[in-house]
Parts: C-alpha cells; sequence; structure tokens
C-alpha cells in the first residue's frame, strides 16, 4: 500500500503540472464508455415574471433613478417588445435594449435596462436580466435577480471576440479601456471547464484570476477539480501560484507551490510522462514515455518507449494523419524485448516481437469511382502471448492466433460498366506459424453487354438477348512458414498467373412459366509454374505391397491451359396452398417451391497431346496402370498451381435442386392492414442439392446436401445444413486381409455423413438494435469527417467487443448461441461430434450501476469457457469500472476510476492483478 500511495503522488503531481494542456500528450484514453454527461443538479422550473412597477429597484443595491418615462427613440434589434437605443461613444457605438423597461438617470448619464437586457460593443456581447451603463465613466455593470424564493436568475452571459460564452454573477466592463472584473464565472476553455473565484482584464489582454477551480466536470458546481489560488493568464500561457487537488470540495494534499501551463493556440509537440509501476516477473517498469510530435495540421506522431529493470525494453511509433472529407489512418509500429526467466538461465533469453498495425479508410464521397483501404494487423507468433496482448491484458487479444490484413485500391470507368481492383492480402497462424501472403491480386472486369444492340425500337429479336461479358484475375502469392518468408527459399514457393473468363449467355421465359436459359464458358489460364511427377513402386512390408508413393518436382516456366464448357438451366415456382376452417387461429398454410435445374457439357482436356496432362511413369519409365478409367494414369502439369487446370476425362452432367419457402397465416389482434391476419414464416428455404454425371466411368451422383434456416420470432432463428451419402460401403482386404471399408458404386439408403445446427436468442433485441445504432453512426462521423485518436479507439474496441458499448439507457439483456457440428467418413468411420453454447449479457442494478457478463461451456472439457465479468459505475464526470475474470488461465481483475475527459486522462486510480504477473 505504501508503494502505491507512492505512485498516485507521483502521477497526482504530474498531472498537477500538465493537466488542460493542450499541447501535452497522453498515451492512452478511456473506450468503455461512449456516454455524454448529464447535468444532475436540480434545475430552477420557476418563471419569474417581471414587473414594470418593481424593476427600477436594483437587485444589488445600486443607485435607482426616479425617472418614470423612457425616453430612448432609436430602436434596436432585439427580442419582441424590447426597448432599446444606441449610445455614440467616440467612432464607436454602444448598441441596447431590453424586455421590460429601460430607465435613466435625470442627467442622462446613467442608463439602467431591466428584463432580459442586451448591449453590443464592437466585438464585446452581454446578455443579463440587469444592466446599467454610465456614460461618464464608460463602465457597464451586469447582473442577475433574485425572484421571491430567493433564486438567483438571468445571470450575464457575455461573449468576446474569437471565445466561447461565459457565464457570471455579476461583472463590471470599461469599455474604453478594456478593463473587467468578473465574479464567480462558469467557462469552457479547450474541452475544460473553468468557474468560480474572480477575474480580471487588463488593457493589454491579461487575465488575472484567483480562487477559481478547473476541472473537466461540466456542472457550474463541478465534482471535482484543480484549485487555482491565484494566477495570469497571457494568449499562450497560464501562470499560476500555489495549486491543488479538489473532490466534492475537500481539499486534497496534493498540490504544488506554482504551475506553469501553455496555452497554446494549437496543438504543439510535448513531453509524455511514463506510468510507473512492478511487474512480478520484469520487475519495476517506467510504461509508455517518450515524446509527442505535431508536425503539421494534418499529420501527428507519438514516439513512446517502455523499460523494465530486469532487461525488458520496448518502444512504438504512432502515426495518426486525416484531411477532411478525404481520408484518414492511423499507422503504429511497436517493438519488445522481454526476458522472464532468472539472469544466467536459458529462460532469460530475451523473446523478440514486433507488430505492425496500419488503417486507412476514405471518405466515400472524396473521389466517386475510386475507393483506396487498409487494414494491417501483422504481428510475430509469440508477440500476444509475450507482451500480453500489447500490454492490453485482454484475454480475447493474448489468445488471438488468426490474423489478416488487406490493403485495396478499385475504379470503375465507363460509368461503372468496367471495374478493376488490386489488393494485397496477408493471413497469418500463430499457432501453426504459417502465413500467406497474396501481392498483388488483381481483378479486371467487363459487365455483360448485348452482343447485337437492336436496332430501332419494338420486339427484341432473339439473338438481341445474348449478352457476353469478361474478366481477369492475376495473383502472386506465396505460402510458408513465417521464419522462412523472407529467405531466399520462399521464392521457390511462390505462384502467380493469369485466369481469363470470357460468359456468353441468352435468357427468356419459355411456355410462360418456366425460365430457360443458356450459354457458354470459355476459360484461360497463364502461370509460370507446372508440376512434374514421377511414381515410386510400393515396398513389400510384412508380405505385404504399400502403395505407391508420388515424388512432385516443381518446374518453372510459362504454359496456358484452355478449356470451354456450354450450359443450360430450367426454373419455375410452384405455388401450394392450404386452407384451414377449424384449426384455432391457424387459418392457411402456404408452401411456395422453386425446382430447378442445369445441364452443362465439357469435352476432355486431359488427352497428353492437349498439353495439360502427361502420363505418369515409375523411375525405370514404366507406365502406371489406373483402374477407374481401365487404362494408363494421368497427371495434371497444373495440379497444385495457383489456378489449376482442366479437370480429367469429359464431364456431362445435370444439377439440380429445390427449394421450399413454408409460411403459416394466422388471426392477430395486433395486425394494422385491416385483415385480422399475420404471416409467421416456418421455413424461410430449405435447399436440396446434388448432381448426376453422365460420363463419369462411377459414382456418377454426388452427395445429396441439404440447407435451410427458419426465423421465427425476431429474437430467434435457427439454420441447419448437412449431406446424404448415397453409396453402400463394403470390406477392403488386400491379400485376403481387412484394411478397412471402402465405397461401392451401388446406390443404397442415403446415409449422413454431415449435419451442423446452430441458433441463437436474445431476450432483448433492443439492446443489439441501438448498439448497431451507435456503432453506425461513429463509423459514419468518422468517413465524413476523419478520425481522432479517440475515435479511432472507441471503434475498434466496441468491434472486436460489443461489450465494450456501455449504454445505461439499456435496463438488460441477455444472449446465448449453441452450435452443433457433427461429421464422419463418406464410408462411415470416425465419426465427429462439437458442440458449443455461448452467453453474454448486462443488466443496470441502479440507474448508474451496470454489470456485463460474458462465458460459455465447453462440452469437451465439460467445464466454463472463459469467463469474465465487468461491473461500470457512472459518476457523471468519473467513471469507475471493474473487470474480473475469475476462472481459467487468463484469471484476473483489474479496477479502475477516471476522469471520463481526454484532457485530463491520467487522473486516474488504477489496481490490477492480471495473469501476466502471476508467473
Amino acid at each position: 500500500m505504501k508503494f502505491l500511495r507512492t505512485i498516485l503522488l507521483l502521477n497526482s503531481i504530474f498531472l498537477l503540472v500538465f493537466a488542460g494542456h493542450s499541447a501535452f500528450a497522453f498515451e492512452s484514453f478511456s473506450t468503455r464508455q461512449i456516454l455524454q454527461q448529464q447535468d444532475t443538479t436540480k434545475k430552477a422550473i420557476n418563471k419569474v415574471i417581471p414587473n414594470p412597477n418593481t424593476a427600477a429597484k436594483s437587485p444589488l443595491g445600486l443607485p435607482q433613478d426616479t425617472a418614470k418615462k423612457d425616453t430612448a427613440k432609436v430602436k434596436v434589434g432585439g427580442a419582441a417588445g424590447a426597448k432599446g437605443g444606441v449610445v455614440k461613444q467616440g467612432d464607436s457605438k454602444i448598441e441596447y435594449s431590453a424586455v421590460d423597461s429601460t430607465k435613466y438617470s435625470k442627467d442622462n448619464s446613467i442608463i439602467y435596462l431591466y428584463g432580459k437586457a442586451r448591449v453590443i460593443y464592437q466585438s464585446f456581447e452581454l446578455d443579463a436580466d440587469y444592466i446599467t451603463y454610465n456614460s461618464k465613466t464608460n463602465t457597464v455593470f451586469a447582473s442577475g435577480r433574485k425572484d421571491s424564493k430567493g433564486k438567483y436568475l438571468g445571470k450575464p452571459i457575455f461573449k468576446m471576440e474569437k471565445q466561447g460564452s461565459s457565464i457570471a454573477d455579476s461583472l463590471f466592463y470599461n469599455t474604453k479601456s478594456g478593463k473587467g472584473t468578473v465574479f464567480n464565472t462558469f467557462t469552457e476553455q479547450e474541452g475544460g471547464f473553468f468557474s468560480g473565484g474572480q477575474s480580471k482584464r487588463q488593457p493589454d489582454n491579461e487575465i488575472h484570476l484567483k480562487g477559481m477551480t478547473y476541472s473537466t466536470c461540466n456542472l457550474p458546481h463541478p465534482h471535482f477539480g484543480i484549485f487555482i489560488t491565484k494566477g495570469i493568464v497571457t494568449d499562450k500561457q497560464i501562470i499560476t501560484g500555489p495549486v491543488y487537488l479538489k473532490i466534492e470540495d475537500i481539499p486534497l494534499p496534493l498540490g504544488l507551490p506554482f504551475a506553469f501551463f501553455p496555452k497554446p493556440n494549437k496543438r504543439n509537440s510535448g513531453i509524455i510522462m511514463p506510468n510507473v509501476g512492478d511487474d512480478y516477473t520484469r520487475g519495476f517498469f517506467f510504461r509508455d514515455g517518450g515524446y509527442y510530435l505535431n508536425l503539421n495540421d494534418y499529420w501527428d506522431a507519438k514516439i513512446l518507449g517502455t523499460l523494465y529493470t530486469r532487461g525488458s525494453y520496448g518502444m512504438s511509433v504512432t502515426s495518426n494523419y486525416v484531411k477532411r472529407y478525404k481520408y484518414n489512418g492511423s499507422i503504429k509500429v511497436d517493438y519488445n524485448s522481454n526476458r522472464y526467466g532468472l539472469e544466467g538461465t536459458p529462460a532469460y533469453s530475451p523473446r523478440k516481437d514486433y507488430s505492425i498495425q496500419w488503417v486507412h479508410s476514405q471518405n466515400a464521397n472524396a473521389h466517386p469511382g475510386t475507393n483506396f483501404g487498409a487494414s494491417v494487423n501483422i504481428k510475430t507468433s509469440g508477440y500476444n502471448l509475450n507482451t500480453a496482448g500489447g500490454t492490453s491484458y485482454d484475454f480475447r487479444q493474448i489468445t488471438e492466433n488468426a490474423l489478416s490484413s488487406s490493403v485495396s485500391y478499385g475504379r470503375t470507368f465507363a460509368d461503372g460498366k468496367v471495374t478493376f481492383s488490386a489488393a494485397a492480402r496477408h493471413n497469418q497462424n500463430t499457432q501453426s506459424k504459417t502465413v500467406d501472403v497474396t501481392l498483388p491480386d488483381i481483378a479486371l472486369g467487363v459487365q455483360t453487354f448485348p452482343l447485337f444492340k437492336q436496332k430501332g425500337v419494338g420486339e427484341q429479336k432473339w439473338y438481341n438477348k445474348i449478352t457476353v461479358g469478361y474478366s481477369m484475375v492475376a495473383s502472386n502469392s506465396i505460402s510458408t512458414s513465417d521464419s522462412l518468408l523472407f529467405t531466399r527459399k520462399a521464392l521457390d514457393r511462390l505462384k502467380n498467373g493469369f485466369s481469363h473468363t470470357v460468359p456468353v449467355s441468352i435468357n427468356f421465359t419459355a411456355l410462360k412459366y418456366f425460365n430457360f436459359s443458356a450459354g457458354g464458358t470459355y476459360l484461360e489460364k497463364w502461370q509460370f509454374q507446372s508440376v512434374r511427377q514421377t511414381a515410386i513402386r510400393g515396398a513389400l512390408l510384412n508380405g505385404v505391397v504399400q502403395p505407391d508413393q508420388i515424388v512432385r518436382d516443381t518446374v518453372q516456366g510459362f504454359n496456358r491451359s484452355g478449356e470451354y464448357s456450354i450450359n443450360m438451366g430450367l426454373s419455375t415456382k410452384i405455388y401450394n396452398t392450404l386452407q384451414f376452417k377449424k384449426m384455432g387461429n391457424l387459418k392457411a398454410l402456404r408452401l411456395v417451391m422453386t425446382p430447378n435445374a442445369n445441364f452443362s457439357y465439357r469435352p476432355d482436356f486431359s488427352d497428353p497431346s492437349k498439353g495439360n496432362y502427361k502420363t505418369l511413369l515409375y523411375q525405370d519409365g514404366t507406365p502406371v496402370y489406373d483402374p477407374f478409367y481401365g487404362r494408363n494414369k494421368r497427371y495434371s502439369i497444373h495440379e497444385g498451381t495457383l489456378y489449376g487446370g482442366p479437370g480429367e476425362g469429359r464431364n456431362a452432367s445435370i444439377s439440380f435442386g429445390l427449394d421450399n419457402t413454408l409460411e403459416a397465416k394466422v388471426l392477430s389482434k395486433k395486425d394494422t392492414t385491416g385483415t385480422g391476419m399475420r404471416k409467421v414464416p416456418i421455413i424461410q428455404g430449405l435447399g436440396f442439392n446434388g448432381s448426376y454425371n453422365f460420363l463419369a466411368p462411377a459414382f456418377k451422383l454426388s452427395e445429396l446436401s441439404f440447407s435451410g434456416r427458419s426465423q421465427f420470432t425476431d429474437k430467434f432463428g435457427i439454420t441447419y445444413d448437412g449431406s446424404f451419402n448415397p453409396y453402400a460401403v463394403a470390406d477392403s482386404t488386400i491379400n485376403g486381409v481387412y484394411q478397412t471399408k471402402k465405397l461401392v458404386d451401388r446406390y443404397t439408403l442415403p446415409r449422413l455423413t454431415r449435419f451442423s445446427v446452430s441458433f441463437g436468442y436474445s431476450l432483448n433485441a433492443e439492446a443489439f438494435r441501438k448498439r448497431n445504432e451507435s456503432l453506425d453512426k461513429t463509423t459514419k462521423k468518422v468517413q465524413q469527417n476523419g478520425m481522432t485518436p479517440e475515435q479511432a479507439a472507441q471503434l475498434a474496441e466496441v468491434s472486436k467487443d460489443p461489450n465494450a458499448f456501455v449504454d445505461f439507457k439499456i435496463p438488460w439483456n441477455f444472449t446465448f448461441s449453441y452450435r452443433f457440428d457433427y461429421s464422419r467418413q463418406a464410408t462411415g468411420l470416425l465419426p465427429t461430434a462439437t458442440n458449443t453454447l455461448n452467453f453474454n449479457g448486462d443488466f443496470n442494478v441502479t440507474p448508474k450501476w451496470k454489470v456485463q457478463f460474458t462465458s460459455g461451456y465447453d462440452f469437451k472439457s465439460a467445464g466454463l469457457s472463459p469467463t469474465s465479468f465487468a461491473i461500470y459505475r457512472d459518476l457523471h464526470c468519473w467513471d469507475m469500472s471493474i473487470n474480473w475474470i475469475p476462472i481459467g488461465p487468463y484469471r484476473s481483475y483489474n479496477l479502475t476510476i477516471k476522469v471520463k475527459a481526454s484532457i485530463l486522462q491520467d487522473l486516474k486510480l488504477s489496481k490490477q492483478q492480471a495473469y501476466y504477473t502471476r508467473f
């Protein structure tokens, strides 16, 4: 506790010195709540109606005029019914008005304004319930007044040039010298609020103040603040005497004898103070300290470093850039070297990791027809584990093992008829340590267009319906382990090529009820690698001849392949309605069936004379026999290449399918259409699909698959899919010895080989709707105006974790999801089944307390999956959060009490015990 108090004292002193400094940069900001602060004080609702007979009496005891007649003759703009005039002062004029009454002294040197009074002098604007102007002393005085219940109403509201509005109890202002005195002010300055005390404005625009409180709480009487005993404010700086921290008007023994606050008109570079703490395994640390660089109005940079006393260290460079209505983004490069064991042991060797992250988005209206975006997330395989998820201590990031990146550019030409896109992609699995990189990935497409345009008007000829299109894709990719990615061996794994597709089709209606289509497709591929195969005879083992082994070699060099196919298709819809008269509220069932059939034919391109296939030979040159086709075995020289090649054998197949939709009509008292009926969907799409190849030498019929979905209510829906194998199974033997099961080309009762079902249920769908609306609103604002660092963090946090959005207006929510998967081999062997259950929710204990939870059940381990709880307390200008993972390898807790406003984001108390420090 003593060490914790020391850290708290050091952090508080730093904050007192630098709070409110707009050039000062902090390394983190709150992303757990997206809430606006609300004034929780009771607001006066009594309406005071001025009385002209008593308005002349000054609420502050000033000398009163006994004149009863308003002699002003020059009217100026004001509220309806306002009385006003103009007073000349040198080359300038003072405009004034009042709704209630305007009075003058006997010598007309003093003007008294009552009821919604207003004075305008050059750039100075003043509104108050009571204002006086003395032309002899050039002094303006303003104040509010007390009503019959003693409430102080109509406080002065004043505004100077290039400054926001301020509220005060009363003020004096000299129009000639520019001097002024303001009592008990309340004003906002660059995200903070000054309140209370007394301030004096000098002719040189300096402001002398005393007894004033600076806070990010937006109440006139703030919950906390930095109390400034006295100080001087200039255009570029604030110099104060003794300052100290107050919470609920209680002064704390945390202060300084003096302080200096730079006050620039724009962001400037500045030092970032580090967080001080202790890590059980790495020692005492100074974390995320460094320097902030304001490079220009569109670009900045933040350089941070972390140092541990036991030899670990890290550094990061973050840059944000934005051009409003054009684009915005951020780049972060992170490098860490961590040691965990005792010095002299193997575990003490440094674990070096790096991370590269880049996000770029373009405004949709910046360049119509052109788009550029990037989302890059590259990390070493041990980064998340060795750095505790980038020091976030979030188990979702720590256990993240699938990383992906994409940088894409797209453009349309010829009024959208031609599209072009280019992308670079990266996929990485940190658990298997494999990485796939594609650079570049290019696509060019031409929208289908009529091959023979119709001339003139009238009914189209059949040939006018023939359309043709074109598409091309090209890619250069590599798949390897992350340790070999930047080595010479990786070049041997490169795969690259082009693929061109030209479709030709015609569509029309046949016999009124059938949609008929016919066409053909030509496909040509250019590739720069091919494969050569050699067979090695199976060895004799325990009297049994083992299967042949295939050796593959990759040959560099250009090669091409071409193939074509023709197809025809037919589809229609069948409507079936069943009416009920004695089934209660159920009145009808409607079934819509959509059958379809498609025939396709493709010639055999595997003849060695066409150059796509070669005969498979043993090492001695003897061909390998293929019992399936009854001839010498062939292999494709394009097998394993980027786009592959033509399939072996001819194909004349018919594919068939049947889609079904079922809905019911039931009586409903809530129906607003006047029929008293409502439709209830039962099955929203149950489809069966399969195909039959007439020219296949065996196993002509494919597996029969099915899939469907049902959304019974707005809160509950279910999806399911699976497949059946229609072939019989027999024993496979070698020399009379049983080996395994095998498929036989003989039909039998279809056997289930795969099935999965999943469903989710939300007890409060309104919670998801509001959460998605908030996310969409933030995303839209970012796209239009650019992304600030705070918005970027909020958006990233909410996107990856919906529970990060805390809305106290939603009293409760509970959702759960379940998925079951079953599969087995086509022969029926090795059945496997998995099922998972996940649930999460939140509820308000009180209007200011919210509890969130996320958990699930792992059926394989027969226990709970990673479980976490979060407790939030809305403290108006502060908030408190407790994050707790009670079980599992990542059990930890984190308690944080912090100011909501980002300008004082480091004014917080944090206590945590993370799993990472328990090694």
